[in-house]
């Protein structure tokens, strides 16, 4: 199982590695100073001077163009005497999200020939999804081969137990101080911000490093900070932050005060048109040296002959037509580089309003970790044009908050999945041997945003047209089918010697009440606010500690305010923690919602029941599965306490998967038969090992899905409640289209 890199994969390492000495990656003012950490609850940005830069990124490129005839020489010692690889490929396709009951309604209506040629081929199944059913959980276990209670990764955010405070669960972020070590004296000179990944484990393609197979990982969520391994390449993908050190915080400029709630994750400006039609602002970006943002400023004239606007940022233009989005534009500040694109999406002649994305990372000069090596990033702005580095590229808040519509979502959605063509294309070409896998986002972010179209009476719908995007996810499917076709020519498994699946990580499931499970604790008497206070801000504003016995924050879960865990628990580990777990999940799987009569959770599990390893200790002590059509309300996740313990789910994000796992499964098609009725995601992990003759080993769950059987997953079988019936979807109301329109 000895793979080299192919001659294209070496030249590029090392073109790369030049073009980042020439080109200074950050290409920071010399006089900068690290900017500080902000999270928010996001990860944490850090820049450093260009001067320094400049020499190390001489002396790396000297050092791996120097060292490879000694690298080769010893790889060639150490290859010897290992076992033979099965396979010269294993290519893997994610589609984030795809859900098998939607493909099972779309090929039947005709809309999946190919897919359904795949399935003839080889085979379809089900994907057992993670327990909790969320993106972070489900990707670390398919990367690890391990449930969450042994890597560690349990939601998007959980509590910090020294304060209650949110957290990242996938990437801790510090800022300590620099100093000079003479010796005899230490001298302190700034601060700089380290970030770790928080997931435990290790990724099987580290194992296949080390065991001298290739890997190409692109954009598999839970890889920020990128971390190093033996003989592949990595692009980070969920969680990357962006240039302001959040999940994504776009910005809003209007001519018109804007009413309503306040944004969630972006900014709003008020900006005005000058009789010239000349707009001037400022975008803003990290915090500098002293604390303050820093702004970067761009100006826009619009021409109402022609329809037009040109943007201007630092002497860059783009002219675009109204309702087109730029391209990606560089913003520069100090000591720091970013990009992000610009979109007219109102203007009239009264008034304009323009959206501007999160400004991401700019992967031609990475100011994080986004990428291994570092160059990799460079390489692919390089060869392949700019494109988007956030993890969570597609701005669905934006579209909640109603600062873009519907429209321009889309072309912002298929502009990424685009990027992500190109990089799968230069990976499957590159890597003539080893393991490829790319992860792309669409699929989930369309169906996420666009679910209520399937769906008339969705709350979301109310007093509107629905007929428009009324095929939207049906489109979505078809064009994924064509994509299908367009990745299989370019594998070209001519001899049968590549392995090709296409898996995504959960299904999905109408999302059409919110309950806040703080509010429920609350009517209990498990969570105590403050005297007077009938409700609780974010963030668990007023809860009084002292009286409160459990809380959640996030999307999955219950804690035990415990003694010895948390700041200041009251609730002593052993026989009261047990009792009163049993207690509240017995309550919890009777609670029915009073406007639908239904039950709204299918099981609470005790997690210690279901996850044996060792950071089920730090896990919520209850796991909430629930029906579908029900989710952890907004305010619930950011840890606040409303009136009414069930609410409408009236935004635009309207299709989610934080339910039972049993509900949504993922999908998995492979080229060639597998060995089990019952795929699991842990499976792909030891999957990839025996593919190219590397040892499993003993610690992951999972088995590999050809050859004989070797191990049982361990899983939950659910014993106390029957798998749920297949959600039954509404039947196409109108024809489709032999070709669906593509926006």
């Amino acid at each position: 199982m000895i793979f080299e890199p192919s001659r294209s994969q070496g030249a590029w390492i090392r073109a790369g590695a030049l073009a980042l000495a020439a080109q200074a990656v950050l290409a920071s003012p010399a006089t900068s100073a690290p900017l500080p950490a902000y999270i928010g609850p996001g990860a944490g940005f850090a820049a450093a001077g260009s001067a320094l830069v400049l020499v190390g990124t001489f002396a790396l490129a000297f050092a791996i163009v120097a060292i490879w005839p000694i690298k080769a020489a010893i790889r060639t010692f150490r290859m010897r005497g290992l076992a033979k690889p099965k396979v010269d490929r294993m290519i893997v396709l994610g589609l984030d999200g795809f859900d098998p009951d939607l493909y099972r309604k779309f090929a039947a209506e005709g809309l999946m020939p190919n897919f359904q040629a795949l399935e003839k081929e080889g085979c379809f199944r089900p994907l057992e999804t993670a327990y909790p059913s969320i993106s972070p959980v489900a990707w670390s276990s398919y990367a690890t081969g391990v449930d969450a209670s042994r890597h560690n990764i349990y939601d998007f955010l959980t509590r910090d137990p020294c304060n209650y405070m949110p957290a990242l669960s996938s990437t801790e972020v510090k800022e300590l101080p620099k100093s000079l070590n003479l010796g005899f004296a230490k001298i302190p000179f700034g601060t700089k911000v380290v970030t770790r990944l928080l997931q435990k484990s290790q990724p099987f393609w580290k194992l296949l490093g080390k065991n001298f197979v290739w890997s190409s990982i692109i954009r598999v969520p839970i890889t920020f900070p990128a971390q190093k391994f033996d003989n592949g390449v990595l692009l980070s993908g969920m969680c990357v932050p962006d240039l302001q050190g959040t999940q994504g915080s776009f910005s809003f400029y209007s001519t018109k005060p804007r009413s309503g709630d306040a944004h969630i994750g972006g900014q709003q400006y008020v900006i005005r048109k000058s009789a010239a039609g000349v707009v001037e602002s400022n975008l803003t970006g990290p915090a500098g040296a002293d604390r303050h943002r820093m702004k970067c400023p761009f100006k826009v004239t619009f021409d109402e002959a022609k329809r037009e606007a040109t943007f201007e940022v630092e002497g860059e233009k783009a002219t675009v037509g109204y309702r087109e989005y730029t391209p990606w534009m560089r913003i520069p500040f100090k000591g720091a580089q970013g990009i992000a694109r610009f979109y007219v999406q109102t203007w009239d002649e009264k008034d304009v309003e323009i959206y501007v994305t999160p400004i991401n990372i700019d992967p031609d000069k990475p100011a994080m970790p986004i990428s291994h090596p570092l160059v990799y990033s460079i390489y692919l702005a390089k060869t392949l044009g700019p494109y988007a580095t956030l993890g969570l590229a597609e701005d669905t808040w934006a579209l909640n908050e109603r600062v873009v519509d519907e429209e321009a979502f889309l072309k912002q959605s298929w502009l990424i999945f685009e990027e992500r063509k190109k990089q799968l294309w230069d990976v499957v070409e590159k890597t003539k041997k080893g393991f490829v896998t790319v992860v792309f986002d669409t699929t989930d972010r369309i169906c996420h945003m666009f679910y209520r179209y399937l769906d008339p009476t969705h709350p979301a719908n109310a007093g509107k047209d629905t007929e428009v995007f009324e095929h939207t996810i049906r489109d979505l499917y078809a064009k994924m089918d064509e994509f299908l076709a367009e990745v299989r020519a370019k594998v070209n498994d001519k001899d049968g010697k590549t392995v090709f699946c296409v898996l995504s990580d959960h299904g999905f499931c109408n999302f059409r009440r919110g309950v806040n499970i703080n509010a429920w604790l609350r009517d209990e008497g498990y969570l105590v606010l403050k005297d007077g206070a009938e409700t609780s801000g974010d963030w668990f504003e007023n809860v009084d500690w002292s009286r409160t016995k459990a809380f959640t924050l996030g999307l999955t879960g219950i804690f035990i305010n415990r003694k010895g865990r948390e700041a200041k628990g009251i609730v002593a580990p052993g026989p009261e923690m047990e009792s009163l777990c049993r207690e509240i999940q017995g309550k919890l799987q009777a609670l029915v919602d009073p406007a639908t009569g239904q039950t709204a959770v299918l099981e609470a599990s005790i997690t210690k029941e279901i996850h044996g390893g060792p950071y089920a200790d730090l896990a919520p002590e209850i796991l909430v599965g629930y029906q579908r059509g029900y989710r952890h309300s907004w305010d619930c996740a950011t840890g606040a306490v409303s009136k009414d313990v069930f609410t409408d789910n009236t935004k635009s994000w309207s299709g989610d998967h934080c339910v039972d796992p049993r509900l949504v499964p993922g999908v998995f098609w492979c080229n060639r038969p597998i060995n089990t009725e019952r795929p699991n995601i842990m499976d792909l992990a030891p999957t990839a090992l025996d593919m190219f003759g590397v040892d499993i080993p003993k610690y992951m769950q999972g088995s590999s899905l050809f050859g004989e059987r070797v191990r049982d997953q361990q899983l939950r079988e659910f014993p106390s409640k029957p798998h749920p019936a297949p959600e039954k979807m509404p039947a196409t109301t109108k024809k489709p289209a032999e070709k669906p329109e593509r926006v």
